[in-house]
């Protein structure tokens, strides 16, 4: 939505190099996502007999998904607390804040004895700190992606709004590489019993980086210029809902299918494409899973990387529907794909997969921004991603383990691609922001 361009009574922007802002962005979500991340490999390799042995290994990993859902649920209360804070104290003091409470929540998570130690409150104490995870990504994304969006030249939004898109995927290429690493240090016992520990533990260290870097930025200038005008409001939440509701929820219908798609790549295949009794289909070693995992998030960034780029050009709309397009035929594609159950066929499989959410995800942190007014920006743009959050992340890993024991991998790709449909008539119902001006860029800002 065109919103007016300040006057000139409004204060002069810092002068704040882009690449700052660029790696202020990157840094903070592959941190937050990683400690994400890290929880979901877990889920899928150890939390089922650590803290719920007497389920049983399939009911077991069920109930470790369970808790992987959680958070997301708890995301859409992330974006409004931390969307208030954004909309009314600034853009950068809340994404210090949502780095803080997601690097002690990993932390804690480290620390956690298991059910065998003190029984049920073990997996009542992973769920609060899951649900912890959930509040702080849920304020995470849409304050990163505004930090580049607020920032950047005019006809370089899209370009400069990847680095944050590039986060989930080097985060999870990062969070394979670790649980590789233990896997091939230590004897699948020791991982069990501790090793799969020290991921959550070691986080802290990142987090520590991610606010150094953080802290050197200053806020928005378009944030700033609000603030000088004075349009701030008392509830941005209630304000995005009574002029804004329809972007909100066709915002969450658009990326539904990335978040499908996404988790069932990042958690799901983990244990589908693993030996574990009663989980596993494909019957491949844990170190193939986990580089198969890698693969898949170099072709995520690879595909995030071009398609941002590209949507400066051909426009946020156009890269967003050709990316939904696709993901109605790659999804049962894929699992027809992996259906041999070697290595190549595997990594094949969840690469394409990969590739199909950094289609519509690339573009989308210049996307939702743009979709709204600056005075609630933070909170639509993350009520809409979040919203997504809730339909493609936790749905589609609820009921993966019962398709495929219904009828195969075929019937979770088949599920993929109705998600896909979804997502391309959402996005068919929202117009096309590239030419936005959102308010007025930089002037001293340098690349």
């Amino acid at each position: 939505m065109t919103e007016p361009a300040p006057s000139n009574a409004t204060p002069a922007a810092p002068s704040v190099p882009m690449s700052r802002i660029a790696g202020a962005s990157f840094a903070g979500t592959t941190i937050e996502f990683y400690d994400f991340f890290i929880y979901g490999t877990a889920a899928a390799l150890v939390f089922g007999p650590v803290f719920f042995p007497t389920l049983g290994p399939a009911a077991g990993t069920v109930a470790a998904f369970a808790t992987f859902g959680v958070a997301f649920f708890f995301r859409p209360l992330g974006s409004i607390v931390f969307g208030h804070l954004g909309d009314r104290l600034g853009r950068k003091r809340t994404l210090i804040y949502t780095l803080l409470l997601m690097g002690i929540s990993t932390f804690a998570i480290g620390l956690i004895p298991t059910a065998e130690s003190i029984g049920p409150a073990a997996p009542l104490i992973l769920v609060v700190l899951r649900a912890l995870q959930g509040v702080a990504v849920g304020g995470e994304w849409a304050g990163a992606a505004l930090l580049t969006t607020e920032f950047a030249p005019a006809g370089q939004r899209g370009r400069y709004s990847m680095f944050p898109q590039l986060g989930p995927s080097i985060a999870f290429g990062l969070s394979s590489a670790t649980f590789l690493v233990t896997a091939l240090t230590m004897s699948p016992a020791s991982f069990a019993a501790w090793g799969w520990r020290l991921p959550f533990l070691l986080s802290i260290v990142l987090v520590g980086i991610g606010l150094y870097i953080r802290l050197k930025i200053t806020e928005t200038p378009v944030f700033a210029q609000a603030l000088a005008r004075r349009e701030p409001v008392k509830l941005p939440f209630k304000d995005v809902f009574r002029h804004q509701w329809r972007e909100v929820l066709l915002a969450g219908g658009t990326l539904t299918m990335v978040f499908g798609f996404f988790y069932i790549s990042t958690v799901y295949l983990t244990s589908y494409a693993g030996q574990a009794k009663g989980v596993g289909v494909l019957g491949l070693s844990r170190p193939t899973v986990l580089v198969g995992g890698i693969v898949g998030a170099a072709g995520f960034a690879l595909a995030c990387v071009v398609s941002a780029t590209l949507s400066d050009r051909l426009g946020r709309r156009r890269l967003v529907v050709a990316g939904n397009l696709a993901a109605v035929v790659v999804g049962p594609l894929a699992f027809l794909i992996m259906q041999p159950g070697n290595a190549a066929s595997f990594f094949l499989g969840i690469t394409l997969l990969l590739v199909v959410v950094g289609i519509p995800y690339g573009p989308a942190a210049a996307y939702l921004p743009e979709l709204f007014q600056t005075r609630y920006r933070y909170t639509g743009a993350g009520m809409g991603y979040n919203l997504a959050g809730i339909l493609g992340g936790a749905l589609p890993l609820a009921i993966a383990a019962p398709l495929t024991a219904a009828y195969g991998g075929i019937g979770v790709g088949a599920y993929l691609a109705l998600l896909g449909l979804l997502s391309t008539l959402c996005v068919l119902a929202l117009r096309e922001t590239r030419d936005v001006v959102i308010d007025a860029a930089p002037a001293a800002a340098t690349a």
